[in-house]
């Protein structure tokens, strides 16, 4: 029998907010366990929480990028459940009223509806004494730093086809919300994270199969490969006979499988009920509009922008995967570089340059104006290509500085005079007849000697179009060509 995935996914993306969801405690990753703690988010009796304003707005803000409709009543929920890294006991979260409603991300001309995406509070983080940190631990610590930082947990319907479709949609997801600056998505410092819910069933078939949750999932590599093995041991478990039990099953990056963790939840076994001490939000469309007008370009719009002004899909794609990026490649547009030439720079130079030294492209040092001067500089003849790529941009890359000095300094300018260039030609070919003959005989791969004896008795710096533009005048025909 032949089976088909079915996949939906749940995202829960940090909110980047200076303080936590319903406390003043500082937002900040990386702070020594528990010292970003109040009674707020300890859950101490008879404290009170008071919603953050900043994290309504960010949520706002990415439901409106989802194509989400936006609640105009939305309230809090209690949902328990007792874990070590839940002092309260209780999450607040939203149940049956989410600040953002249905909605769609379409990924590869595939639509993957968005069941919801509301606003929660996250738990504390449990600290493993075992040296893999799931299994074998004698006890366990827990920082509570994490706990009370306000989420957006993002769930899709279950549209989603494949392991390499999960992995698309996640990283659009990731980059749309680092665009509205919602979250900074790092899944290493547990910022974005995915859980995924996996079924098969016979193809062709309408109803759903018994689902499995994956967790534990830090990179969109291992989201890919765990969802791939999950489908994997389904199929094997039904083709044998088997039943599939409905749990949260980890993934273990060492093993390369899921391993069970715990059975699933039912929403009833949370026992939600409204939050007592929040009142109910009521958002104005006013606000949403106000909200929906300071939006920046999304990655799609520039894509489509970007192909617009003559660029490949696979060019677009690349420049806009950071909004860091995309925006010093707008700014490099608006000195009137040409579109192609700073795309080429950008995209094959400076990432070649980027990982030889080391470095991310916030670290670069260049500035926009710093690749219209070397574009200019490449285009008049001034300076060759080589020289770009060897020594004009990793300098900018790593030191800054401007173009043209750094072509005086390191004397790059390239030599475009003709009749200098005529001179080396004509030595070159005076005392090489072996060869000129050997190209009048038809052996045209012996051109390239003449071209790279003239730039070595020039020491790299003749411009090659010239060089090539002399040839053709200088070099006389070949009888046959081979």
């Amino acid at each position: 029998m032949n089976y088909e995935p079915v996949i939906g996914l749940e995202v829960h993306a940090q909110l980047k907010t200076k303080t936590k969801a319903f406390c003043s405690c500082p937002n900040v990753f990386g702070e020594n366990p528990n010292d970003q703690v109040c009674p707020v988010c300890l859950g101490m009796p008879g404290v009170l929480p008071v919603l953050n304003e900043k994290a309504v707005e960010l949520a706002i803000r990415a439901g409106i990028a989802l194509n989400c409709k936006i609640a105009d009543s939305t309230k809090f929920d209690r949902k328990n459940y007792f874990y070590p890294d839940l002092p309260k006991g209780y999450q607040i979260s939203q149940f049956d009223q989410p600040i953002c409603g249905p909605g769609h991300l379409t990924i590869q001309g595939k639509k993957v509806r968005i069941n919801r995406a509301h606003l929660e509070e996250d738990a504390g983080k449990l600290v493993h004494a075992g040296a893999d940190g799931l299994h074998g631990s004698d006890y366990s610590l827990v920082d509570y730093n994490r706990s009370g930082v306000p989420l957006l947990e993002i769930v899709t319907e279950p549209d989603i086809e494949s392991a390499d479709l999960a992995r698309d949609y996640l990283t659009e997801l990731r980059n749309i919300l680092r665009y509205l600056e919602v979250c900074d998505g790092n899944l290493e410092e547990g910022s974005f994270r995915c859980d995924a819910n996996v079924s098969v069933r016979p193809v062709g078939a309408t109803e759903l199969g018994t689902k499995t949750e994956i967790k534990n999932m830090n990179s969109f590599r291992s989201v890919q490969k765990a969802i791939n093995s999950e489908i994997e041991r389904q199929i094997k478990i039904l083709e044998s006979g088997g039943k599939i039990t409905q749990e949260s099953r980890l993934w273990d990056d060492n093993s390369q499988t899921t391993h069970s963790m715990r059975s699933k939840e039912e929403a009833h076994d949370y026992r939600y009920f409204p939050e007592p001490d929040l009142v109910p939000l009521q958002i104005s469309p006013e606000r949403i509009e106000a909200i929906a007008s300071s939006m920046p370009e999304l990655p799609e719009a520039r894509r489509q922008r970007y192909l617009a002004a003559g660029l490949s899909e696979e060019y677009a794609v690349i420049l806009t995967e950071s909004k860091e990026k995309s925006d010093f490649f707008d700014q490099t547009l608006a000195l009137g570089t040409p579109a192609l030439a700073a795309s080429g720079i950008l995209i094959n130079d400076t990432e070649k340059i980027l990982r030889d030294n080391n470095l991310d492209f916030s670290q670069a040092r260049f500035t926009a104006q710093n690749i219209k001067d070397v574009v200019d500089a490449t285009a008049s003849g001034q300076v060759g290509s080589t020289a770009v790529k060897n020594k004009i941009l990793p300098r900018l890359i790593t030191e800054g500085g401007n173009v043209t000095e750094i072509i005086e300094k390191e004397g790059l300018a390239q030599i475009s005079d003709e009749s200098a260039i005529k001179q080396h030609v004509e030595e070159i070919l005076a005392r090489s007849q072996e060869q000129v003959e050997s190209y009048r005989s038809g052996k045209t791969k012996v051109r390239q000697f003449f071209f790279g004896e003239v730039m070595k008795a020039t020491r790299g710096k003749a411009n090659p179009k010239v060089i090539n533009e002399l040839l053709d005048q200088l070099l006389p025909e070949p009888e046959q060509r081979q």
